[in-house]
């Protein structure tokens, strides 16, 4: 599986993104170093606290289920979109809107446009997120390739009720950029995770987009 590189990453960040199943002998880039890129291509300044944003896990699903899925995804992964476009739907329906199973989402961004677009879905609010992923999702070949990506996604923020002031506010909020690069950095330390998607299911570690059946499969085996 080749590399995956948007404008973004050839123009401002030096960071190898590679998504997917393969990669799994990828050079490790720690968070801090992936902070210093992303910050050299944003070049935004702003308060330390800006923005309102969901603070806690991104949980789908019932509290009490059986079964914990965890997702590392990044936003700008196309395997990840492939996932929540094409297997998620049946997933939700079948598992975690039944209480078998319920799903933690984490952030594992590759470049600065993944970051940004995770800052934008946490300050969608618990309400919204959801709706957020999958335009952002369906879109992803748009905004991810735009000569400016953060201009594509305030466009998109827009539409979707998040003024001016709040997605400004939201893009420069450097507590949530810490949230969000500190989730890739656990995920590199306690599982390591090194590519997209990759699922954590009762702590045993899947990398790659799978179908609904080969999760299905999957989930079935701790099933109780």
């Amino acid at each position: 599986m080749t590399q995956t590189k948007t404008k973004l990453e050839k123009t401002a960040v030096t960071i190898p993104a590679r998504h997917g199943q393969a990669g799994l002998s990828r050079r490790h880039v720690i968070a801090a170093g992936l902070a210093g890129a992303i910050l050299a291509f944003s070049a935004m300044g702003g308060p330390a606290h800006a923005a309102e944003y969901i603070k806690d896990e991104i949980v789908i699903g019932k509290a009490d289920a059986p079964i914990t899925i965890i997702e590392y995804y990044s936003m700008t992964c196309p395997h990840c979109a492939r996932f929540h476009l094409q297997t998620y739907p049946e997933l939700k329906k079948n598992w975690l809107d039944t209480g078998k199973a319920r799903m933690i989402l984490r952030e594992f961004p590759f470049d600065g446009a993944a970051l940004r677009a995770a800052q934008l879905v946490r300050c969608a609010g618990p309400g919204r997120f959801e709706a957020f992923l999958d335009v952002l999702f369906k879109r992803q070949a748009k905004w991810s390739r735009a000569a400016d990506p953060i201009a594509a996604l305030g466009k998109i923020a827009r539409l979707g009720g998040i003024g001016s002031q709040k997605f400004q506010a939201c893009m420069t909020d450097r507590e949530l950029e810490t949230l969000v690069l500190s989730n890739r950095q656990e995920g590199e330390r306690k599982f390591g995770v090194n590519s997209t998607p990759t699922f954590i299911i009762e702590g045993d570690k899947y990398p790659g987009a799978r179908s609904y059946e080969e999760m299905n499969d999957i989930l079935m085996k701790y099933a109780k």
